[in-house]
C-alpha cells in the first residue's frame, strides 16, 4: 500500500502560515477523518497532501519520495482527490466528467459503447452505479441540484480507483440520508479494495461513527491523533472546538457520540458549564 505523510510540513498563503511545522502519517488501507474547527487548517493541510500546495518548508511524502518530484502521470495512478469547490466544464454530461477523472490526462470520455467495455470503463459504470448517478449519466453536470452534482463528483474521484482517496468535505449539499449513503460508499471501497482513505469533515459525530483514525487539528497543528475512542472526548471537543458536550456511547454504533450544550435547552446543571 502507498504510505503518504507529511514531515515537518509548513503551508502559506499569501506569505501566512496556515500549517506550521506538522508531521503525520495517514494509516495505509484505514479511513483517516480530519477534523478541527473552521479555519484550523485541516482543508489546507489535504491541499498540501494533494500536491495543491507547495510545501514552504518540509515535504509531503509518497512512499518516501517527494510528491513535488513525481511525474503528475505517475501521482495520478496512485492519489485521487476531491476538492471542496470543484468545478466543471460547461455542458459536460455527468458521463464524460466522470470519464475525464479516469482519463485524467486523455481529455474528456471517449464515446461509450454498452456491451464493449474496457476496464477503465467499467471502472466508470462501477462508480456511477456505486453513487446512484448512473441515471444521470447522459444529463449536463450544470443541470443537477448541488446533491447530485456532489455525488458526481464523488463519483468521479471513485472511478480513478487509486491507492489513495483524499475527500475534502464530501457530504455538502447533502441532506442526511445521502451523506450516510456517501460515509458507507466510502467505508465499502476501503473494506473491498483496501483504498486508504482521508477525508475533512465538519460532523464530529459522523466522522467518529466512520474513522479507523481521526486527525483532530487546532490552529495549523494537530492536536490529537487515534483511534475515535481516544480523541473524542470531551476535553478534545473543549480545547478544539471551545465547546461544552457531553460524550457518550453512540446507541447505534458504540463509537463516541458528542452531545453539545449551548446555553438553552439544558438541565440546570448542564448549564453551569456554560460559560
Amino acid at each position: 500500500m502507498a504510505v503518504l505523510e507529511a514531515r515537518n510540513l509548513t503551508l502559506k498563503y499569501h506569505q501566512r502560515s496556515v500549517v506550521d511545522g506538522l508531521s503525520v502519517r495517514i494509516p495505509e488501507g484505514r479511513v483517516t477523518m480530519i477534523v478541527g474547527a473552521n479555519a484550523c487548517g485541516k482543508s489546507t493541510l489535504l491541499r498540501g497532501l494533494a500536491r495543491l500546495l507547495k510545501p514552504a518548508a518540509g515535504a509531503v511524502t509518497l512512499d518516501g519520495r517527494a510528491i513535488h518530484t513525481l511525474p503528475s502521470r505517475e501521482l495520478a495512478r496512485t492519489l485521487g482527490l476531491l476538492p471542496q469547490h470543484p468545478t466543471s466544464p460547461d455542458g459536460i454530461t455527468v458521463r464524460d466528467l466522470v470519464g475525464r477523472g479516469r482519463y485524467p490526462h486523455q481529455g474528456f470520455f471517449r464515446s461509450w459503447r454498452e456491451g464493449d467495455l474496457s476496464p477503465h470503463d467499467l471502472a466508470v459504470q462501477r462508480a456511477l452505479e456505486a453513487t446512484g448517478t448512473l441515471a444521470l449519466a447522459e444529463r449536463d453536470v450544470d443541470e443537477l441540484s448541488g446533491g447530485q452534482r456532489q455525488r458526481v463528483w464523488i463519483a468521479m474521484a471513485l472511478a480513478q480507483e487509486t491507492e489513495v482517496l483524499l475527500l475534502d468535505e464530501p457530504t455538502t449539499f447533502l441532506d442526511l440520508a445521502h451523506q450516510v449513503e456517501v460515509l458507507d460508499l466510502v467505508t465499502d471501497l476501503n473494506r473491498e479494495r483496501g483504498t486508504t482513505v482521508a477525508i475533512v469533515l465538519h460532523d464530529l459525530n459522523l466522522a467518529a461513527r466512520y474513522a479507523d483514525n481521526v486527525i483532530a487539528m487546532k490552529d495549523g497543528a494537530v492536536a490529537a491523533m487515534g483511534a475515535p475512542e481516544d480523541v473524542v472526548t470531551e476535553e478534545l471537543v473543549r480545547e478544539v472546538f471551545g465547546l461544552e458536550s457531553r460524550v457518550m456511547p453512540d446507541p447505534v454504533s458504540g463509537t463516541p457520540l458528542i452531545v453539545p450544550i449551548g446555553r438553552h435547552h439544558a438541565t440546570a446543571n448542564e448549564l453551569e458549564l456554560v460559560p
